[in-house]
Formats: C-alpha cells, structure tokens, sequence
C-alpha cells in the first residue's frame, strides 16, 4: 500500500503549501492561520461570503473549490476529520464586516457538531453567520426521511449554485432558500468497487471482493444498500437510476444536471461511458439534461467508484450552474 509524502503527522500541512503555492494568484493562507485558506481576491465586503469546514483526504473537494463564484475559505481538518468548532469560528470571524455568513455543513456528526458549535460561538461575538445542512444521499435514509441523509456528492450543487447567487446577492436569507431548494432537488447513489488506502493507516479502508460492488456506500466506507456482483455500466446505470427516481418524482420533459463524480480511481474513459448510459436512459423517460459534470472531485483517496447525481432544475438554477468561477479545481 503506497503512498507518496514527507511525514504522516505533515500531510495536510504540505498539501496545502503546495497548493497555495501553485495557485497564489487565487488563493491564500489566512494571516491567522495556515488551516484556513481563503480567497486571493477579497470579496465585495457588502457581499454574503461562503465557508465551509471539512475533513481532508476527499481532494479536490472543498480546498480547491476556493475563487470567485464558488467558496470565499475553507477551513481544513485532518485526514478525515472535521476541524474544531474554534478554527471553524476563527474563519467566520476573517468576514465578520460582511452582512451575513453561510457556512455550509455537510450532515456528517462531527462536521454537523463542530459547525453548529461555531455557528453558536459566532452568535455569541454578535456575528450574523447562518448554518446550512447539506444532504442528498438516497442509500443513507429512506424516503421521507431526507434530513437523515448523508451529504454526497449532490451537495456540489449547492456549492456552485450558492456560489454564483453569492456574488450578486447581500442577502443571506436569500441564499439559504436557495441553497435549501437546490438541497431539496438533488438526489444521488453512488456505488464503490475497491477500496483506497489510508494514508495514516497505510491500510484499505473497506474490503471489497474482487467481482463485488457495493451500491450506497458513504464517503468512508459507511453502509448502504448492500453488495451485489460486478455488472455492465448499462445495467448498473439502470439500477441506480431507477432507485433515484423512484425516490424522487422526475417528470417528462424536466431538465436535470447530471453529475458523474469518481471516487477517486476512476478512469475518465470509464465515467464517460457511465454518462452515455445516463443519457440513454433519461432519453427514454424524455427528461432532458444540461451541462453535466463528469470527472473525479468528490473523492476518498485512491478508491474505485462513482456516484451519480440528478438535480431538477429551473430556469434561475440553470443560470448560475453556468456562472464563471475562478476555482483552480472546479471546471464545468
């Protein structure tokens, strides 16, 4: 089980050099601490700025998602690991002059315990920042359950939807209604086929059999529908799509945004062909699609997988899905 790096208790931390260094013209450290990276260009201080905190070791997402339409700073735990509530209210505090801030939480315990906790702490130094639970795994909660669901990756949604809206708008109760619609439109299944390697542990971080797949599984190798035998990309499609829609009422002529995320070793041949599968099968229910995503942002190290993610979309969504963004690693 390799892996490439310096010292284990250095991994984050080198990471993150590396990354504002390669990207210094869009991001930066915060003066007050080199876990928090926002942007290198201040957003408009009468602006609603977007945070969020979360765990490395899912690269790109959410450290490379920092710039203009999509996230203002993210503050980085460790390998899997949420950051504390006290970093989390340090890089609320860096917008405290702005008229509002979102921080997004993805409904995960101990993201969910720790953001909430610094969204009291705020509440206590008269900071106006507001919380936004992020879920849309259909495998995690069953239907009418859909506050219990896992954050997967149908919350890039909301990322880049709030994002754009973030950068015309200083309201935040605005951009929580948003967010909060879009959360309520998307639904996705994702399926794992190997597992990654910690690189803490130097081990897998689930075991799989060989000719298995595993349909539902979280981001960590949480549980989910259940294993089943390797299948044709067709057939496999066909399943999911069919759990997604009948978990959601898609109708003839909807536009969806279909997102195919990998897991992290997936190749791009193979999520391609995922997506001509995708497309084949909406095609046949008349739902049309619009500027889908398709490459490896959600990931969990060097795992076998995907995801596939549908939003039922409007008009104004539509419309902010295309805004530009300024994020090294976010490209539609």
């Amino acid at each position: 089980m390799k892996k490439i790096f310096n010292n284990k208790a250095n991994i984050v931390n080198d990471m993150l050099s590396g990354y504002v260094k390669a990207h210094s013209d869009r991001v930066k450290f915060s003066e007050s601490n080199q876990r928090i990276i926002i942007r290198s260009k201040n957003k408009n201080i009468n602006k609603v700025p977007l945070l969020i905190g979360n765990g490395s070791g899912h690269e790109p997402i959410a450290v490379g998602w920092i710039g203009e339409g999509l996230l203002d700073a993210n503050i980085v735990g460790d390998i899997f690991a949420a950051p504390s509530g006290d970093l989390i209210l340090e890089g609320l505090k860096i917008f405290s002059d702005h008229p509002g801030i979102l921080l997004l939480i993805s409904n995960h315990s101990g993201d969910v315990m720790n953001g909430e906790m610094a969204i009291e702490l705020a509440e206590e130094e008269n900071i106006n920042a507001k919380s936004l639970i992020m879920y849309d795994d259909i495998a995690s909660a069953p239907k009418g359950k859909e506050s219990e669901r896992r954050g997967g990756a149908g919350t890039t949604f909301i990322y880049k939807i709030i994002g754009a809206l973030s950068e015309q708008s200083n309201d935040l109760d605005s951009l929580l209604s948003m967010g909060s619609y879009v959360r309520d439109n998307t639904r996705t299944l994702s399926v794992a086929i190997s597992s990654g390697v910690s690189p803490l542990s130097g081990e897998k971080i689930f075991e799989i059999a060989h000719d298995e797949i595993f349909i539902g599984m979280g981001v960590h190798g949480e549980s989910g529908y259940g294993r089943q035998k390797l299948d044709s990309s067709e057939n496999l499609v066909s399943f999911m799509l069919e759990k997604i829609l009948d978990d959601y009422s898609f109708n003839k002529g909807d536009i969806v945004i279909p997102f195919v995320n990998g897991s992290g070793s997936t190749t791009l041949m193979e999520l391609l062909i995922v997506y001509n599968d995708i497309e084949k099968y909406l095609s046949r229910y008349n739902i049309k699609t619009y500027k889908p995503l398709i490459n490896e942002y959600i990931t969990t190290q060097d795992s076998g997988g995907f995801s596939i993610s549908l939003l039922k979309t409007n008009e104004e969504m539509r419309k902010l899905w295309s805004h530009p963004s300024s994020a090294p690693y976010f490209h539609l």
